[in-house]
């Protein structure tokens, strides 16, 4: 984990992400990115500087196929942090797959889940939320918004939403997706699968297997792309 502290604790000074006396939602999935982000933000909490408080939240999507005994595991993961848990319980599933129907439903999905998720920050007194997208996600928005959107953007370290008054910050941001992988199995985290029928099968999945297929050609493809999206000062646009 000191690598991903390094990298997270440098996330957070640039882009004062943590202040003293924050209250900060972590979003728990149940995935590796989640719990790898709490697990970092829980240590870090220990001798940072400033001095805060985490609550995680889970957002149940209403997936019928979720094991039971792999939430117990994730409960009692935060029961021995002696750190509350919150469950909230939604029908996002129902809403986008049986109602809407949707083809393409991970842009849907996320800003529902986004939505119930600081809503509930708000209810609780939480004055930020933090999400765990990495370099990857990072590298994969851009791509996306490039290509489908004619959009030269990506995901923001920390982004203020007015209509409930909390901040998302992201602090992994400069954290490698395999080392969140490899601190998630060393650390044996309470990981949950996901039973969604589009994971694996979206739009973002075929970025990384494209820069996967670059990499066999130009081994240091991705990070010559994630240093020209986090180094301004290597911008060379147009500009009329």
């Amino acid at each position: 984990m000191k690598k991903i502290l390094s990298a997270m604790r440098r996330a957070v000074t640039d882009f004062r992400m943590i202040e003293d006396g924050d209250k900060i939602a972590v979003g728990i999935s149940g995935g590796k990115d989640s719990l790898v982000l709490f697990e970092a933000l829980y240590l870090y909490s220990k001798f940072s500087p400033e001095k805060f408080t985490l609550l995680p939240i889970n957002i149940n999507m209403g997936f019928k196929e979720t094991s039971e005994e792999e939430m117990q595991r994730l409960r009692d993961y935060f029961a021995a942090r002696e750190v509350r848990f919150i469950e909230e319980k939604t029908d996002i599933a129902e809403i986008i797959f049986d109602i809407r129907k949707e083809s393409n439903p991970c842009s849907l999905c996320s800003k529902l889940r986004r939505g119930a998720l600081c809503s509930i920050a708000k209810r609780e007194g939480a004055n930020k939320v933090a999400l765990g997208h990495h370099a990857d996600d990072v590298l994969e928005t851009f791509l996306l918004s490039f290509m489908h959107e004619g959009r030269l953007s990506t995901l923001a370290p920390t982004s203020y939403l007015s209509n409930t008054e909390t901040t998302v910050i992201r602090p992994l941001l400069y954290v490698d997706e395999k080392d969140i992988r490899g601190a998630a199995r060393r650390l044996s985290l309470p990981v949950v699968f996901n039973p969604c029928p589009a994971d694996k099968h979206t739009r973002r999945e075929y970025m990384k297997q494209l820069v996967e297929s670059i990499r066999a050609e130009i081994p240091d493809v991705r990070k010559s792309m994630i240093s020209a999206i986090t180094h301004p000062e290597r911008y060379n646009l147009w500009k009329k």
